[in-house]
């Protein structure tokens, strides 16, 4: 059964951009090689020192602990790739390193219920994480992910990045943001979906090509259609097969969620299995929720190669 609680994140919905940056971030780490690590990068926290290592420091850089045991065999295969990736960032995320054994009252505080488990704090709250082994590259992508979602929230409160953030020389300044783009943004934060939407679509109705102003749209609409559904309720309509909007519906909320490639591959298991209208409605809706997410986005191009093996 798909699980399709709405968990906290920076923003309290989609990240819309996040996914964009990470890939922006992916492609100037392989240009420029890995960073070096820097000797504050990796720290073993225990019950006395996590609030000064893990809470404290996560107010001006993302902490990535890693909650381990020696009696987890998938520990000691995650560890060494957590310490790898967090240390090439050179030290613009900790990896603080936990182990349950040792300290149970973090654990259980954390809630956690196996190991490993990993979770991204920032700003005091945990905001992502997983706990299955995954491999370096799934890893990569997920840091990649939650790097570009802190940088937004810099971007949209540049008031709580920290004074020797600005200092940093190793990336150009890009062009001035367009108008239309902050506005949109602005109305994110506030609330104003309809001022946000409109605020795209003057945007998309100078620039059609223009990348951002489809994203945002698509994600503008991703909420506005998620934004009075009880997550329940759809668990209860999908036991009806024949019922497509259920289907769709928990498809935008895997990708509210973060379970992209999930909400992907169910809206192409509902064109497989459907015909005439019905699959037309699936096909359609699939390709608005590919708008939501940058063209170079490698699950994009695994859903459009599985959706025309589903079409023809």
């Amino acid at each position: 059964m798909a699980d399709f609680s709405r968990p906290g994140s920076l923003y309290g919905a989609i990240d819309l951009g996040a996914r964009k940056q990470a890939l922006e971030a992916q492609a100037r780490r392989e240009a420029g090689g890995p960073q070096a690590a820097t000797s504050g990068s990796i720290v073993d926290v225990t019950e006395e020192t996590f609030t000064t290592e893990v809470i404290d420091r996560s107010m001006s850089v993302p902490v990535v602990l890693d909650l381990w045991s020696p009696r987890a065999p998938g520990s000691a295969q995650l560890s060494p790739v957590l310490e790898k990736v967090v240390g090439e960032l050179g030290g613009r995320a900790i990896l603080a390193k936990v182990n349950v054994d040792a300290s149970p009252q973090i654990a259980q505080a954390l809630r956690v219920q196996a190991v490993p488990t990993v979770l991204a704090i920032f700003q005091g709250q945990a905001v992502t994480g997983f706990q299955q082994v995954l491999p370096e590259q799934e890893v990569r992508r997920w840091l990649d992910e939650l790097m570009g979602a802190v940088e937004q929230f810099y971007q949209a409160n540049p008031d709580a990045r920290p004074a020797d953030a600005g200092d940093r020389q190793d990336e150009p300044a890009g062009p001035p943001a367009d108008p239309d783009l902050l506005a949109a943004e602005e109305a994110v934060d506030k609330g104003d979906l309809d001022a946000a939407e409109a605020a795209y679509q003057r945007l998309l109705a100078r620039t059609p090509g223009n990348e951002d102003a489809k994203m945002g749209l698509a994600g503008v609409g991703l909420i506005k259609r998620t934004a009075d559904v009880d997550p329940a309720d759809v668990q209860r309509r999908m036991q009806d097969p024949a019922d497509i909007d259920a289907q769709l519906l928990a498809a935008d909320l895997e990708m509210l969620s973060g379970s992209i490639d999930e909400a992907f591959d169910r809206i192409i298991g509902v064109v497989k299995r459907t015909s005439g209208d019905d699959r037309d409605k699936a096909r359609r809706h699939l390709l608005g929720l590919f708008e939501a997410l940058p063209a170079e986005d490698p699950s994009l191009a695994k859903a459009r190669r599985a959706l025309s093996s589903a079409l023809f």
